[in-house]
């Protein structure tokens, strides 16, 4: 084979994984969708019923086709976009932040009762901190997409993490690509101080939020429905 008859069909196989990743890019924004409506809704209906929200923020990724073969070759296993499919569970991804580490297993139990939710795998790096010092629970979902050829099941990775350890998992990711592909060890050994401290104000924050709850929760629930009915009363009136 010549190289341009090379050159061809690389050119021509290429063109092949673009088309077929945009086909794939369809389902899994659906299913981002589809979960991302879940998470609101609960935290909607959390809200009603506690007055307030567990859910402070919410962000969503796909991976590209980079990200996908990197990950694929770092594993050994076939650089293709079925392949991907077939071995990858974090092509869609959901990142959801709680003000509150407790906020975070509220959340893993009210997606642990939907019947439309599979989950699939579950990973507490809170409980059970990465080697760097990384925290964050991790799970792996499957949702129902509905396409032309029927329904399919799509997987979705949700990360939930505090506040916190969102700010320590940014800063550290960022830290990590101005660095050698090892990290000096007294930067490590900072960053998983850091990470330590870190936790350790989560739980202090989770603590008062507790004391707060305790000796002020009724007289808050109290206040926050008289200025809610104040503001239907002024509504009205406007009206």
């Amino acid at each position: 084979m010549s190289e341009k008859d090379e050159i061809s069909l690389m050119t021509s196989q290429f063109q092949e994984m673009v088309d077929q990743f945009f086909d794939l890019q369809c389902r899994y924004q659906a299913a981002i969708r589809l979960v991302q409506a879940k998470l609101e809704a609960l935290d909607d209906e959390f809200q009603a019923q506690h007055s307030r929200n567990p859910i402070h923020s919410m962000q969503s990724r796909m991976k590209t086709i980079r990200s996908m073969m990197d990950k694929l070759e770092r594993n050994h296993l076939e650089i293709s976009i079925p392949s991907a499919v077939s071995n990858l569970q974090d092509i869609a991804g959901v990142r959801v932040i709680c003000s509150y580490i407790q906020d975070i297993y509220t959340i893993y139990e009210l997606l642990q009762r939907q019947d439309d939710i599979h989950i699939v795998k579950v990973r507490d790096y809170i409980r059970e901190p990465k080697d760097n010092g990384y925290r964050s629970l991790h799970l792996v979902v499957e949702v129902p997409v509905y396409l032309a050829e029927g329904r399919v099941a799509v997987p979705v990775e949700i990360q939930i993490r505090t506040i916190a350890m969102d700010f320590w998992a940014s800063l550290e990711h960022s830290l990590s690509y101005k660095t050698p592909e090892t990290i000096p060890q007294d930067i490590a050994d900072e960053l998983l101080q850091t990470a330590t401290d870190i936790a350790a104000l989560d739980e202090r924050m989770q603590h008062i939020h507790d004391e707060v709850e305790k000796r002020f929760g009724k007289t808050a629930d109290r206040y926050r429905l008289h200025r809610a009915l104040l503001a239907e009363k002024r509504q009205r009136e406007k009206g």
